[in-house]
């Protein structure tokens, strides 16, 4: 009888695992949603563009921030991740993308990009990523916060001839991915916004 009850223990474990092991393959087969942010709405200078090529490096990031991970905090020691979405790219990707899009929409250089056409560019756009993350201390919705250190360099000599730290923040209604996605969206365009505003402005002051 001892054999019948090992045999009958073994296979009740065996069936735990199983159910165990098909509970994680089922979190795991379920489908990410996947989030991309917008650039601003830049109006298109009516001028000839500025004969200048202006490339935009991949930003800087922490560890938290340089990810494909949604981050909000629930307090401020602490930083978290939406287990159910995800952006497109990781941050600084994404941050790249929309940085570059938002100066070719302006129509105000001859060129900007990640990397030049030819040996090397007029300007380099240097960016660290301070801030990009949910805020969620209070009982109900959210805070998005994007912060922005960015430098504009002259790359002929290397110097740095403007610096500006951008700072934008949208509130979200709740802490469900599509309202937090919705919420990045409207910081990340308005910060981008002052972004490309203050950039044409810095090389224009510059040439």
């Amino acid at each position: 009888m001892g054999w019948v009850r090992g045999v009958a223990g073994f296979g009740l474990m065996a069936m735990l695992t199983g159910c165990g092991a098909l509970d994680v393959f089922d979190r795991a087969a379920a489908p990410l949603e996947v989030y991309d942010l917008r650039p601003p709405e830049i109006a298109a200078t009516a001028t000839a563009p500025l004969p200048l090529d202006v490339i935009v490096e991949l930003p800087e990031a922490g560890g938290s921030i340089a990810t494909d991970r949604i981050m909000i905090r629930p307090d401020p020691l602490r930083a978290q991740y939406l287990p159910d979405a995800r952006w497109a790219d990781p941050v600084p990707e994404m941050m790249q993308t929309l940085m570059v899009r938002s100066l070719g929409d302006s129509g105000a250089l001859r060129y900007a990009g990640r990397r030049p056409l030819g040996v090397g560019g007029d300007y380099a756009v240097l960016t660290e990523i301070a801030g990009f993350h949910a805020e969620a201390f209070a009982a109900e919705g959210a805070r998005i916060e994007v912060a922005l250190l960015v430098r504009l360099v002259r790359e002929s000599d290397a110097a740095v001839v403007a610096t500006r730290r951008i700072e934008a923040g949208a509130d979200a209604p709740s802490t469900d991915s599509p309202a937090l996605a919705a919420a990045f969206d409207r910081a990340s365009r308005a910060a981008l916004g002052e972004f490309t505003g203050w950039l044409l402005g810095a090389v224009g002051a510059g040439s």
